[in-house]
């Protein structure tokens, strides 16, 4: 059986060899960057019958929780669902309680701000730095309140929030930390991972992410309190000491009396598991994040050094000292003195088939779904809006050709001679 394994295995690898590789004719802000290894992962899972949470997740729990630097890893289905574990283990674990405050970036994706009002918590915006265009510290000091419990710190397009300020801010005032890493997989202050900072952690897999499952998330922490409750409430709620090697019918509570400990729920909670099949995928993405992220900073280098000469039309993106930025997209302001608008540039730049992203929900307080909520923003949030009306970003993922980065630019300088023989 092994050898026929093999033979499949080595057919797959042939057809990845003789398949040519052509990237859409649109450079996209992303591209799933997989081959012959993902797939075999993938085939092996099925082969041995392992196609919802099995081995291949308890692998990919530990080697992604080795590498960020955490005790325990527990996977989910997606990494919205990662921050709604998170929150709701936290309240679980008596950390938190409803009506608690979140201090968040107004700045951000939906699915940092949708999960707090649903485990009923209360968002509280504030402005971010142009620096990092994540949390401004000064910012997150200035909102606490005694309702204030957790500081939510988000690394956008994989640039480290300035965790050192924010560590010290939830030390001084007792809060908790939950870093939202979604799109930061292996970035890094002073060598020490993002994700390993914080009471606990979140990150993504989505298909667009630098490293994929496809859909898949996974919480992080050291907290053995926490990781009890996370890996209960990804399923079901189920009773956590529940090994399927156990003996059936021994619980017993006083209430439930030699019952099927298989069918004891100890928690509210969910089926929020990650199946084997995308877990296979993310133990091979995992060999591969770090020589990804190399090329994604290689791009992002190759951009600021050709857009330096439109410095005083746009600002590109910093990279904080002692941090490595994991880039999973190329951020781009377009000052708000310059002669033109971000509509104008980036439709030029969709007309040359680059593909632009608006930066994430802009401003989240205005975003509709969230205008009649109990969600705060305490003070005038100025680079936020900027961001709102000026900002967007372009791929930078680790497919992207030579020749492909030499046409964004082209592109890019096609606009501005046009706009400075305009002017």
């Amino acid at each position: 059986m092994e050898g026929l394994k093999k033979e499949i295995f080595d057919k797959v690898k042939d057809y990845f060899d003789m398949k040519e590789h052509k990237l859409p004719d649109k450079i996209g802000v992303a591209y799933p960057c997989i081959d012959h290894r993902e797939v075999n992962q993938v085939i092996d899972s099925l082969l041995d019958m392992w196609i919802s949470q099995g081995p291949k997740v308890k692998q990919f729990e530990k080697e992604y929780s080795e590498y960020i630097g955490t005790d325990f890893g527990v996977a989910c289905n997606s990494g919205s669902s990662a921050n709604l574990l998170a929150l709701t283990a936290l309240i679980q674990a008596g950390y938190l309680k409803e009506g608690d405050e979140v201090i968040v970036p107004a700045s951000t994706f939906t699915t940092v701000i949708s999960p707090i009002l649903q485990t009923g918590l209360v968002p509280v915006f504030v402005d971010i730095e142009l620096e990092t265009y994540n949390n401004c510290p000064t910012a997150i000091k200035n909102a606490i309140t005694d309702k204030t419990k957790l500081i939510m710190a988000v690394h956008s397009l994989g640039c480290p929030s300035k965790m050192g300020e924010i560590v010290k801010i939830a030390d001084d005032h007792g809060l908790y930390i939950l870093e939202d890493c979604c799109e930061a997989h292996g970035s890094s202050i002073n060598n020490k991972k993002v994700g390993s900072f914080g009471t606990i952690s979140t990150f993504s897999f989505f298909v667009a992410h630098n490293m994929t499952t496809g859909e898949g998330g996974m919480v992080m922490t050291s907290d053995e309190k926490l990781y009890d409750i996370l890996t209960s409430i990804r399923e079901f709620g189920r009773l956590k000491k529940y090994e399927k090697n156990q003996p059936r019918f021994y619980y017993e509570d006083g209430f439930l009396n030699d019952y099927d400990e298989r069918y004891v729920f100890t928690n509210i909670g969910y089926n929020l598991r990650m199946t084997d099949l995308a877990a296979s995928l993310g133990i091979e993405q995992l060999k591969k994040l770090d020589n990804f992220n190399k090329l994604r900073l290689e791009t992002a280098e190759y951009y600021t050094q050709s857009l330096k000469k439109y410095d005083n039309y746009l600002m590109t993106p910093t990279i904080p000292s002692g941090c490595f930025h994991s880039f999973y997209g190329y951020p781009i302001v377009v000052k708000p003195t310059a002669k033109f608008t971000r509509k104008e540039l980036i439709n030029h730049l969709e007309s040359r088939n680059i593909e632009t992203r608006a930066f994430m929900g802009g401003d989240l307080s205005i975003q509709p779904a969230y205008r009649d909520t109990i969600c705060k923003v305490p003070f005038e949030m100025p680079n936020t809006k900027l961001i709102l009306n000026n900002a967007f970003f372009i791929g930078s993922h680790s497919y992207i050709t030579k020749q492909q980065k030499e046409h964004i630019i082209t592109a890019f300088d096609e606009f501005f001679k046009k706009e400075i023989l305009d002017e």
